[in-house]
């Protein structure tokens, strides 16, 4: 699917780190660009910046995202391009020991609850309801092509460290959704892919002590550094542009494979 101005877009958690890198990427190829996050006053400066439209969105409520989509569609026309990017990553062992005690505690699991809610179900009810209204669209071009879905997983998916169960659980849900979406969506001209980014200099990485953000980028055999989000974002145009990728979950880390810790 070519990126032009016919094209109308969403990003979701489009306010910042990989979402914002998207928003800018995919505005600055011509597409209409709905930025949608919680985050009002960050969302309105990207909205601003790729001359597109900011719409809160909460991703762990079903009547937010529909109605953030809805209101896409009526500034933008209907997306035929949706990118999920909106994700948390607290850590938290399975097992931790009780800071006052030092007796073994399990799992926060309203915590993992909402990792799920946020990384798998979020991108799901993205996919879902997105899809449904591409397959309304009229199919464009020799491939008979409706839309395109790019889901952020992460490599912790394959490569989960110490205290990523809910993390990594959430980015396999993400690894396990895509090749049936993609499966189920064929016969309307649908695509789905996922994207598995190492470390990238994400706003939570930023925050971090440079010393620390070094140390990092020194584990990734080549480049030696950080993931850059606009290197994030290039691989979101060139999915959208290229029908053959299709089903897949693309590792984007510089052959960085995660130890333990």
């Amino acid at each position: 699917m070519r990126l032009d101005s016919t094209v109308a877009a969403v990003v979701t958690g489009g306010a910042s780190g990989l979402g914002e890198a998207t928003a800018r990427r995919l505005a600055a190829a011509g597409a209409r660009v709905a930025v949608l996050d919680l985050d009002a006053a960050r969302g309105e400066v990207v909205a601003a910046a790729t001359g597109g439209r900011f719409i809160r969105c909460d991703v762990t409520d079903t009547d937010s995202v529909a109605g953030a989509l809805a209101e896409a569609e009526a500034a933008h026309g209907p997306a035929r391009v949706a990118v999920a990017c909106a994700g948390i990553a607290p850590a938290q062992r399975l097992v931790r020991r009780d800071r006052a005690t030092g007796a073994p505690k399990p799992h926060d699991f309203a915590l993992f609850e909402r990792v799920i809610a946020v990384n798998l179900l979020g991108a799901m009810r993205l996919a879902t309801h997105a899809a449904a209204a591409m397959a309304a669209l009229d199919p464009l071009g020799e491939d008979q092509e409706r839309g395109v879905i790019v889901l952020a997983a992460s490599i912790a998916a394959e490569d989960g460290q110490i205290g990523q169960t809910a993390y990594a659980a959430s980015k396999g849900g993400v690894l396990g959704f895509t090749l049936p979406a993609a499966r189920d969506l064929a016969e309307w001209g649908i695509r789905v892919v996922s994207i598995m980014p190492g470390v990238f200099r994400t706003p939570m990485v930023a925050g971090l002590p440079e010393e620390v953000q070094a140390a990092l980028g020194a584990q990734v055999p080549f480049p030696r550094r950080l993931g850059r989000p606009e290197e994030f974002a290039r691989l979101v145009a060139e999915i959208v542009e290229n029908p053959m990728l299709n089903g897949a979950a693309l590792r984007l880390d510089g052959a960085l494979r995660m130890p333990p810790r």
